[in-house]
């Protein structure tokens, strides 16, 4: 693909074939993503790749864990609270998925099972989960350069067929995570990236998406 139709065709993908995804394949993305920019060249960003039983004791614990209703403490604060703009655009995806899947307002049980499935990544055959070390000067400017490399990995990934989308709900609970994967006691964990083939007519995957008006984004300022 051209990198305008790359930019404009990824989209987030919530249901996955079963079909699993060779490791080298996720090798190579990985390789070309670590060409991302970052400050200073300082390449802050760390990557776990959980496949096979490792992502199925995840899937199952993590899902077991917002189903008790437990509280998350996640290692990097996320937002609550939005203002109106932001909460509208959060709202109109919420009713676009709720719509595409044929799911009712009042219809509890199936949004409960829908948002379970964000907590086992759409039951995706590969997670990566994207941290940086605790030890950072700065977290929030590494944040910074961990979503260049994750935008980045997203594309390609798209480009070589593969779907993602990018899950708050896999790094809610790190005592999940730092309980499965090595060496983590100084990483603090950022994002999830489900990865896998999408299924691709599937009305989840396919509904009309929308971005607001460059008028609201770009102020232009001249002298």
């Amino acid at each position: 693909m051209d990198i305008r139709s790359t930019v404009r065709g990824r989209r987030s993908i919530r249901r996955f074939t079963t079909v699993p995804v060779p490791e080298t394949l996720v090798r190579e993305i990985l390789d070309e993503a670590r060409w991302a920019p970052s400050w200073g060249n300082t390449q802050p960003w760390e990557f776990y790749v959980l496949t096979g039983n490792a992502l199925k004791t995840f899937k199952k614990t993590n899902g077991q864990k917002f189903d008790q209703g437990e509280p998350s403490f996640p290692d990097i604060p996320m937002a609550t609270e939005w203002i109106a703009t932001l909460k509208a655009r959060y709202n109109g995806i919420g009713k676009s998925m709720l719509k595409a899947l044929g799911i009712q307002r009042n219809d509890d049980e199936r949004r409960h099972l829908q948002s379970r499935a964000i907590y086992e990544i759409f039951d995706a055959p590969c997670l990566i989960v994207g941290c940086i070390d605790r030890r950072h000067g700065s977290h929030e400017y590494a944040m910074f350069d961990l979503g260049l490399i994750t935008q980045t990995l997203c594309l390609l990934a798209h480009d070589r067929g593969l779907g993602t989308c990018l899950l708050a709900g896999a790094v809610r609970y790190p005592p999940v995570l730092r309980g499965i994967v090595p060496n983590a006691d100084h990483k603090l964990f950022a994002i999830g990236i489900a990865l896998g083939f999408p299924e691709r007519e599937a009305p989840i995957n396919t509904f009309e998406r929308e971005r607001a008006p460059l008028g609201e984004l770009v102020t232009w300022v001249k002298h």
